[in-house]
């Protein structure tokens, strides 16, 4: 057996302003049935009653390292140096977002999948998501596959095998090697990261459900739910991984078809008035792959909405044909 000097498992937790949720996150993985890990909280210059929450488990579990950061950080900043302060001597890492929450069996179910197989880099995980539990597709037959036969599932059939940070499990060796292990200048890095980590390794799924992300407006998953985050992630996931891991012809056949969806849905967005805010997220994203909103496009785009709005009763498509144009110059 392991001991908090040299453990098995390191979970991190970087957190900033997280009262009402940081707490029920560090009793789910002091709560757990696999007890050889060490526990890093990572404090992001918190103002409310967060690092005094952190404090007071700390005071109780010497598997808690608790560490503060002197300048607030990025998110993503702050998420790449809790994992450099990872133990040299844990064989796998287990991130638990400040907001989310590990079912009991997690961490055994994970370490069992992944001791078995060794060539296995990242454990993945049913995880329920508000009041859904995803994802759906997978046959229950299939629990270690190649990277390569992970990525194409979730590329062509959109399983979301890797959803958060909180749902895999990734090999300590593999998180050490990468410097930063979150690219900083993407919008989807958790994600981006398992694709290029799949390159080289093979996967894992346990089917059971064993962590849970909240999608609350307040959440991380919510704020990004709330500009449709969904569209502009498969553009960029196809855009970035799609040559890595699909034929020429899957390549170009998907890609096409996400591209007008993702057009057709700027329009409905730029016909709906959305937010300053909503336009700013999309262009940063597309920024990432060197691209920018055309909005030259928008009026010809927004055609086929017009006229699937004016061929539902509900709907006056004069009224949206007159918005389209006072709108125009103001995108």
């Amino acid at each position: 057996m392991t001991t908090p000097e040299r453990p098995l498992v390191s979970v991190a937790t970087p957190f900033y302003n997280s009262e009402d949720t940081l707490a029920e996150c560090i009793e789910s993985v002091l709560g757990q049935t696999f007890r050889d890990f060490e526990y890093v909280l990572q404090n992001n210059c918190s103002t409310d009653r967060s690092l005094e929450i952190a404090e007071r488990y700390a005071a109780r579990d010497a598997r808690i390292r608790l560490l503060h950061n002197e300048t607030l950080l990025p998110q993503l900043r702050n998420y790449n140096r809790a994992l450099r302060q990872i133990s040299p001597d844990a064989r796998y890492f287990k991130m638990a977002q400040a907001d989310d929450w590990l079912f009991p069996r997690c961490l055994e179910e994970m370490v069992a999948v992944a001791e078995a197989n060794p060539s296995v880099g990242v454990v993945s995980s049913y995880r329920k998501v508000g009041l859904g539990v995803g994802p759906s597709g997978l046959p229950r037959t299939r629990t270690v596959m190649s990277g390569r036969d992970a990525c194409r599932l979730n590329l062509l059939e959109e399983l979301y095998l890797f959803g958060s940070q909180t749902t895999v499990m990734v090999r300590a060796d593999i998180v050490r090697a990468r410097d930063p292990f979150y690219s900083e200048d993407r919008y989807f890095a958790d994600s981006d990261a398992i694709y290029e980590v799949l390159a080289d390794s093979d996967f894992a799924f346990v089917h059971q459900v064993l962590t849970f992300s909240r999608k609350d407006e307040g959440s991380i998953g919510g704020r990004y739910k709330s500009y449709n985050a969904e569209v502009l992630e498969r553009v960029l996931r196809f855009r970035n991984y799609g040559r890595m891991y699909l034929s020429p012809e899957e390549y170009a056949r998907a890609m096409g078809e996400h591209e007008r969806v993702y057009r057709q849905f700027l329009a409905e967005s730029w016909l709906r008035r959305r937010e300053p805010e909503f336009w700013e997220f999309h262009r940063k994203g597309l920024a990432t792959i060197g691209e920018d909103i055309d909005r030259s496009r928008f009026l010809r785009d927004a055609i086929p909405v017009v006229v699937h709005y004016a061929l539902s009763p509900e709907t006056l498509a004069r009224a949206l044909e007159r918005r389209a144009r006072r709108l125009f110059d103001n995108v």
